[in-house]
């Protein structure tokens, strides 16, 4: 029995799910919080739920992993580090090089270095995770799991902008998309709920979180996503601005005395979305409380973030020819009960029709009425099991 373990790093944290493969059991998960920040602390969990916390300065990522293989034998999850057979890193930024998962050499993490352009914020930290591992277990089956990759797919209309040509071929400026490995997943779970082969289906799949992403999926591959070169683009999100005029981008930066450019990007990162149209919260949870109570921001900031998911529903379904479910999935997708009803209630000349009930209830399942035209899907992401599958493609292929 093999045990793999997927990893996401950040700039701060390191969150991990270790799976009992190919059973696809979960027997431990937990995160590093604060690394390298005052306040450094350590979560894990059992199969059987019991939690431990650990509060102590933890000063880089290698202390992390050190930390959490040390648990993982305290507590009797492994009784050594050989059981761990193989990891699968969760990478941001692929580019047009890595169109698939990849083995990790030198050349490929030197390459998720070079990178970092394309996500500054998160390929660097993605890295420091693997030679953190690469360091401790240098020897097992080690995958980088690009979240660009599944949009590797994309044609040419949807994936150039209307630029002098040679700043892509130069710079590589083109839409790239993210949270690939979440759509990839959902998409695949919709196709078993559906019985029906992917590769039949138009699906449009709704990774709504905190940074959310909208991916129009047809003959089994990403065909349109929302975010473009970066994640700033698409739909509001929670602080993140999505689609604007570049125009006017340059005339805040006049009316605002900003020089560098830097600066503009942290407001439409940082300081946008739902937290700048309502100017209470980045948390949409807070929010729709505050709509409900008649505060005229949040409503309007509500009925934006519906807007934006319809218009790229409508433009989506219509750019692959027919639409035969929606996928709503992450923190808000998965949670929010009134978003989900606020968007298919706009959905009518679709002929979708919502179940109430089963809007109310949670899990993977259809939320849609029996005579709905398109089927309307709850799927829970599971980015880790998706990451711990490409692990064990990958150590199919090495035997």
């Amino acid at each position: 029995m093999e045990k793999i373990i997927a990893i996401n790093a950040g700039s701060s944290t390191l969150k991990f799910k270790l799976f009992e493969m190919p059973e696809e059991k979960v027997i431990s998960s937990g995160a590093v919080d604060r690394i390298g920040i005052p306040g450094s602390n350590f979560t894990i969990k059992t199969a059987d739920g019991h939690k431990t916390k650990i509060e102590q300065p933890i000063k880089n990522h290698e202390e992390a992993v050190d930390l959490l293989l040390q648990q993982l034998l305290k507590l009797d999850i492994i009784k050594d580090y050989h059981e761990i057979t193989g990891v699968g890193h969760r990478v941001v930024a692929g580019g047009e090089i890595f169109q698939d998962s990849a083995l990790i050499n030198d050349q490929v993490l030197k390459d998720i270095e070079d990178l970092k352009e394309y996500a500054p914020l998160h390929n660097p930290a993605n890295a420091t995770g693997i030679r953190a591992f690469k360091k401790i277990l240098p020897d097992i089956t080690s995958v980088a799991v690009f979240d660009t990759s599944f949009h590797g797919t994309l044609p040419e209309k949807n994936y150039l902008y209307s630029i002098p040509y040679e700043y892509y071929e130069k710079y590589g400026a083109r839409k790239y998309g993210a949270h690939g490995t979440s759509h990839r997943y959902v998409a695949g779970q919709a196709a078993k709920l559906m019985q029906k082969p992917l590769e039949d289906l138009k699906l449009i799949t709704l990774h709504l979180g905190a940074g959310s992403s909208i991916t129009a999926i047809k003959d089994g591959k990403s065909f349109d996503t929302s975010m473009g070169f970066t994640p700033l683009a698409g739909i509001t999100m929670a602080t993140r601005s999505g689609d604007i005029d570049v125009s006017l981008v340059v005339y805040l930066m006049e009316k605002l005395n900003i020089k560098d450019p830097r600066k503009m990007l942290e407001i439409l990162n940082e300081k946008s979305g739902l937290l700048g149209l309502s100017q209470l919260s980045p948390d949409l949870r807070d929010i729709l409380d505050a709509a409900d109570d008649g505060n005229h921001r949040a409503e309007v900031a509500v009925d934006i973030l519906v807007n934006d998911i319809v218009k790229y529903i409508g433009s989506y379904a219509t750019e692959m020819g027919g639409l035969d479910g929606i996928v709503f999935t992450a923190g808000i997708g998965e949670n929010s009960v009134p978003i989900r009803q606020k968007v298919v209630n706009r959905l009518g000349i679709f002929n979708a029709k919502l179940d109430d009930e089963l809007n109310q209830q949670r899990g993977e399942r259809f939320i849609n009425q029996a005579d709905s035209a398109i089927k309307i899907m709850v799927i829970p992401t599971n980015e880790e099991l998706a990451i711990a599958r490409e692990v064990e493609r990958f150590k199919k292929m090495e035997d």
